[in-house]
């Protein structure tokens, strides 16, 4: 499910004609032949190769298997169920292929898959749904797929980790120190003695010029370092400011095509 992995721009996505591409004719005959939730759920399991055992599979097993009750409640054909269960698939694969947001460009991908499969243009599309299913069929998603679009986002794709490295020109880098060297060697006991009176004599020293320099004020460097972090904070708040109208204006966009496909529905009742 989550992880960490590196930061991947969606590949643009031709819409195609899925029928059996998931669900073969032998695999649309299992599953009609289900009839508790449980064997339906286990049909869907074997024939997209999930392991219902593993947290995320079981959310995409689930993922399906309402898709096909809603074909059943809908009368849909196996042609039609076959289909459906793969837009879903492709739907969803489309929105988990990046963590970036890109609720927009799903969408509009499913409603090309949708009309791949309500126009007769072999080989680039067939007359499998009327215009009412179409319609049904977009409603569905909208309010189950795409209303639980950022959950699916969260749950499916890697977390992303900004590494931030700094190197500070002028700068002298740090003399690394060889831990072979710190070990002590074959002597006498004098000498031994007479070694260790030097280190700790050093080492006195070492906290001596320490303490001056802390009473001296914050070094040049403490002072760029600063700068830098006071620069780069601010940089951060305004990237993350962007980031969140982008993201308010595509729930704004995303909500009122939801309120237009709602307002027709009402006026067909």
């Amino acid at each position: 499910m989550k992880g960490e992995g590196l930061l991947t721009m969606p590949r643009p996505l031709k819409p195609r004609v899925l029928l059996w591409a998931d669900l073969s004719y032998a695999d649309m005959e299992e599953v009609e032949a289900a009839q508790t939730t449980e064997e339906l759920q286990r049909a869907l399991g074997r024939a997209l190769a999930l392991q219902l055992s593993r947290p995320s599979d079981s959310i995409l097993a689930d993922m399906y298997l309402y898709a096909v009750l809603f074909c059943r409640e809908r009368q849909f054909n196996r042609e039609q169920t076959s289909v459906l269960v793969s837009i879903v698939r492709a739907l969803h694969l489309a929105n988990t292929e990046t963590p970036l947001n890109n609720m927009e460009y799903c969408f509009n991908y499913f409603t090309e898959l949708v009309l791949c499969h309500c126009v007769r243009r072999p080989p680039f599309s067939i007359d499998l749904f009327s215009p009412e299913q179409a319609t049904q069929i977009t409603e569905y998603l909208v309010n189950t797929y795409f209303r639980h679009y950022a959950l699916y986002k969260y749950t499916f794709t890697p977390q992303v980790r900004l590494d931030l490295s700094l190197t500070y020109c002028g700068m002298p880098e740090a003399e690394a120190v060889d831990s072979d060297s710190l070990e002590p060697g074959p002597g006498t006991d004098e000498e031994k003695e007479t070694a260790t009176e030097v280190l700790e004599s050093t080492a006195h020293d070492e906290e001596i010029k320490d303490t001056e320099v802390d009473h001296t004020g914050p070094t040049p460097w403490a002072e760029l370092s600063q700068i830098v972090q006071r620069e780069l904070s601010s940089e951060v708040r305004r990237v993350q400011t962007v980031l969140e109208q982008q993201l308010r204006e595509s729930t704004q966009r995303l909500d009122s095509r939801l309120s237009s496909v709602e307002t027709r529905r009402d006026k067909k009742k």
